[in-house]
């Protein structure tokens, strides 16, 4: 932590005076005009799979042009970007740890068996509030809010209209427990790409944004505790041929949670992400040999060919249960792949700003806007809503606002972690409130419910950037610099 501090604390723009702001805007507004293009004309397949990662490649290019223009060298702009990727090389580690720990954890059971208990706590009076947890354990357990929703989110949306309680409710509470898991498992995608935009570490970032984060669910299971208390229900949370498929399948036990428990003991005791993470992948492997071994036979001749294949690529547990199935697979190192490219292109967008001086010169016209620390918050959470609506990507959401506001937060002496909790409370929570953002048209389909029909009941994710803004504006918890690094 104190070795990124200081690499932050000598990190600088390049100010280029033959640059003024409106030629300092040019990429971005070649950046944000392509990624229209691809997503409303295009569907977001305009260049392939990785049609984000040539845009920002794109964008870069654009910006090398406007920067030969105003006199900036190459090799200025080579240093920058080679400085961007040097910053992120830990985060991209951890991302490649991240996937072998998903791979491991299903193998071995312990993604199973959170489904497993988390399932049973469901009952008639209390749907709604725990489908809020359940939600939540299960994305902390996988790092995704969109297998969730495509898995458990599905079965609660079928069990609660059983029981009669309208589909937006719960599809809102789905919503919100799935995201407030997405955003605090150190297995997700964008708790770790945030941090590595601010420039703090993972573990950081994840204890600074319970701050803001816990109140909000709290707030958010408080409100579904009362809507449950004055609506009626009818019939029973049946879920027992989803608990009989499941016990079927794998070895389920309780003591399959003392690997999730090491691995939060290391990380509340401080220790180094990398360690912690790759202890997580270890012994996920051994208890799959303890306790799984039919599942390992089942993929591979092989034992260790089956835990290698689960760590490093594609795997699949197949059940008789089409739900289950999409939920019991994982991507392994490989799957991270995606994520990690797009972080390799913003740092190269991102350096080739930094090299020609146009970073320099919009973060002095946001200061001059935002003369405030309230102010720079206000603008961080207004560019990732903005973000999240045009560009339609929570990922870009992140990584623009992330790059350009860094320099700002760094000049009014503000720690890293507030500028990445508040890239996760306003940016990654609020696509799936924009119909049109791939994360909004993602769960209105699989939850088959219209974003206008949970948006109401999404309480955690449209809150969430409200909280951001009360902590700022009342200037609770707000770390500075010199604080941080005595932690």
């Amino acid at each position: 932590m104190n070795n990124n501090l200081e690499e932050q604390k000598n990190h600088h723009i390049v100010d280029n005076r033959e640059l003024n702001l409106w030629e300092a805007l040019i990429p971005v507004v070649i950046l944000m005009g392509l990624l229209a293009y691809n997503i409303f004309l295009k569907d977001g397949e305009w260049l392939g799979e990785y049609s984000n990662q040539y845009i920002l490649l794109m964008g870069g290019a654009a910006a090398a042009v406007v920067g030969f223009l105003n006199k900036s060298t190459l090799g200025t702009m080579l240093a920058e970007v080679w400085e961007n990727l040097k910053s992120v090389f830990v985060p991209i580690v951890i991302l490649f740890l991240v996937g072998a720990l998903a791979g491991s954890w299903l193998v071995s059971g312990i993604i199973p068996a959170m489904v497993y208990y988390g399932l049973q706590v469901l009952n008639p009076t209390i749907f709604l509030p725990a489908s809020v947890i359940i939600a939540a354990i299960i994305s902390i357990a996988t790092g995704s809010s969109w297998t969730t929703s495509a898995t458990v989110g599905i079965a609660l949306i079928g069990i609660g209209q059983a029981l009669g309680i309208d589909a937006g409710m719960i599809a809102g509470a789905v919503i919100s427990g799935a995201y407030f898991g997405d955003k605090m498992s150190p297995l997700s995608d964008t708790t770790n790409l945030a941090p590595a935009m601010a420039g703090t570490d993972l573990f950081t970032h994840i204890k600074y944004m319970t701050l803001t984060t816990v109140p909000t669910i709290v707030i958010t299971l408080l409100v579904f505790i009362i809507i449950s208390l004055n609506i009626d229900t009818t019939g029973t949370a049946d879920v027992t041929e989803l608990l009989a498929v499941i016990d079927d399948t794998f070895n389920i036990t309780p003591m399959l949670f003392i690997v999730p428990g090491v691995v939060i003991a290391l990380i509340v005791t401080k220790t180094k992400p990398l360690i912690a993470l790759g202890i997580g992948v270890v012994l996920a492997a051994i208890f799959a040999f303890i306790f799984q071994p039919e599942i390992l036979e089942g993929l591979s001749n092989s034992k260790v060919s089956a835990i290698l294949t689960a760590i490093w690529t594609d795997t699949a547990i197949e059940t008789p249960n089409a739900t289950l199935n999409e939920l019991f697979s994982a991507g392994g190192i490989l799957g991270m792949l995606w994520t990690i490219l797009l972080i390799c292109c913003a740092m190269v967008f991102g350096g080739i700003m930094d090299g020609i001086g146009a970073l320099s010169r919009i973060t002095k016209a946001l200061l001059s806007v935002a003369d405030t620390v309230f102010g720079l918050f206000a603008s961080t959470v207004i560019s990732c809503l903005g973000l999240n609506a045009i560009a339609s990507d929570q990922y870009l959401a992140l990584v623009i606002p992330g790059k350009m506001f860094k320099k700002a937060y760094e000049d009014k002496g503000l720690a890293p972690e507030n500028l990445s909790r508040t890239l996760e409370d306003s940016g990654t929570v609020t696509s799936v409130l924009i119909p049109w953002n791939t994360c909004g048209a993602y769960q209105s389909s699989v939850l088959n419910v219209g974003v206008a029909e949970y948006f109401v009941f999404a309480i955690f994710n449209w809150l969430s950037p409200f909280m951001t803004l009360i902590f700022a504006g009342f200037n609770i918890k707000i770390r500075q610099i010199k604080d941080a690094r005595k932690a």
